[in-house]
């Protein structure tokens, strides 16, 4: 049984930082991409960040380019997200994913889902 479990989230003010893990289970770890995904009440599921299955390519949304960064420790199972000069617009309920097709925009392209952790920025 595959399980993908995100922690990390919480409540921060504008301009400070979090890291996001998701931890998986039940899958062949490096066989996967991951993405990092995020939804906002009465919005549509996003794409954030994503890393190749080897760690070597990282794709990342322009709304959070420079700030974010996605990063994946195979032997570990893990993968991260650092989120730096977090603002208002950043919140949202952060999901990881996983994906053997590769690095994808679409969330439907993704295989396996984590629950979801939630990110809160005040201003």
């Amino acid at each position: 049984q595959v399980q993908l479990v995100e922690s990390g989230g919480g409540l921060v003010q504008a301009g400070g930082s979090l890291r996001l893990s998701c931890a998986a289970s039940g899958l062949t770890f490096s066989s996967y991409a991951r993405g990092w995904f995020r939804q906002a009440p009465g919005k549509e599921r996003e794409f954030v960040a994503g890393i190749s299955r080897s760690g070597s390519n990282t794709y990342y949304a322009d709304s959070v380019k420079g700030r974010f960064t996605i990063s994946r420790d195979n032997a570990k199972n893990t993968v991260y997200l650092q989120m730096n000069s977090l603002k208002p617009e950043d919140t949202a309920v952060y999901y990881c994913a996983a994906g053997s097709s590769g690095v994808a925009y679409r969330p439907s392209l993704y295989n396996y889902w984590g629950q979801g952790t939630q990110v809160t920025v005040s201003s």
